[in-house]
């Protein structure tokens, strides 16, 4: 009787030891993060999937993970993995959860079935199974890393990008890192959006944070100088450091109907001229 054991009777059997031991398993493991999550949301989320798990091989087809049998196991799997994506755990701990179910597994068939054929079969079925879990593990983990890069990445080109009103009717935007073509539509975007709404004249470009000028960058500069422009503010270059300007001359890249200055002092006192403004330092007057 003990030899025609299914895999599912088996486990439903031992459920509440087979937790125990994937549960011992994963937090004996030297890469748990405790710091990422607690030893009682592991044990909850463990308890959670090992019920759904033993729901999905009821029917006893392990071979067919993409039947609807399986359909919540995976859901649930993705959500796990691509949570732990999210909130910093590395590919080796999120796939070892799932591996580390395997060997729990393993343990209590071994003690259930005594037929040595009978376990061998099942064990390979299993392995089969666990293996293409953990290839949901991995495929959603990938997605969850790309999104927190694509968030970081957007995040970081806002923050590298800030548009300052730094007088009435001047705005500037220092640019800090390489200019590319999405990144100039970044740029173009957020001067454009921001003279729109200031109503400003003058927009300053800084490049004292750009590495290099090619002749790439210089298209990339002279496009939005030229939708600056169409949105009827004038726009001044500044941060042209000397080995830029060389650069510039040696590629043959014509700025000269552009305003470009040494640094950013320099562009604010321009743009203070062109509106026609006079700052002044104030001196206190004592009374003698």
């Amino acid at each position: 009787m003990a030899a025609k054991i299914t895999v599912y009777q088996a486990l439903n059997k031992n459920a509440k030891k087979l937790h125990e031991d994937w549960l011992t398993q994963q937090m004996q493991d030297e890469g748990l993060r405790e710091d990422l999550i607690s030893n009682e949301e592991l044990r909850l989320e463990s308890e959670e999937f090992l019920k759904t798990f033993l729901a999905a091989i009821k029917d006893d087809l392990l071979e067919d993970s993409n039947s609807s049998n399986f359909d919540k196991l995976n859901e649930m799997l993705a959500g796990i993995s691509i949570n732990r994506a999210r909130h910093g755990f590395s590919p080796r701990e999120t796939g070892y959860y799932i591996f580390s179910l395997k060997q729990a597994i393993f343990k209590t068939l071994e003690k259930e079935i005594t037929d040595l054929k009978k376990l061998y079969t099942e064990i390979l079925r299993v392995n089969k199974l666990i293996d293409s879990l953990a290839t949901v593990t991995f495929e959603t983990f990938i997605r969850g890393r790309e999104e927190v890069i694509i968030r970081q990445t957007n995040e970081i080109s806002d923050i590298s990008t800030p548009v300052i009103q730094v007088w009435d009717n001047i705005l500037a935007l220092p640019i800090i890192g390489t200019l590319d073509s999405s990144r100039t539509q970044v740029v173009m975007e957020s001067l454009l959006m921001k003279i729109v709404e200031t109503e400003s004249t003058i927009a300053i470009l800084d490049i004292s944070g750009v590495p290099a000028v090619d002749s790439l960058v210089a298209q990339h500069l002279i496009k939005t100088v030229s939708a600056t422009r169409l949105m009827g503010a004038e726009c001044i270059i500044s941060g042209i450091r000397p080995e830029i300007a060389q650069t510039i001359v040696h590629l043959g890249i014509d700025l000269s109907g552009i305003n470009t200055k040494a640094s950013l002092s320099h562009a604010l006192r321009f743009a203070f001229q062109t509106l026609r403004l006079e700052v002044r330092k104030k001196t206190d007057k004592t009374a003698s």
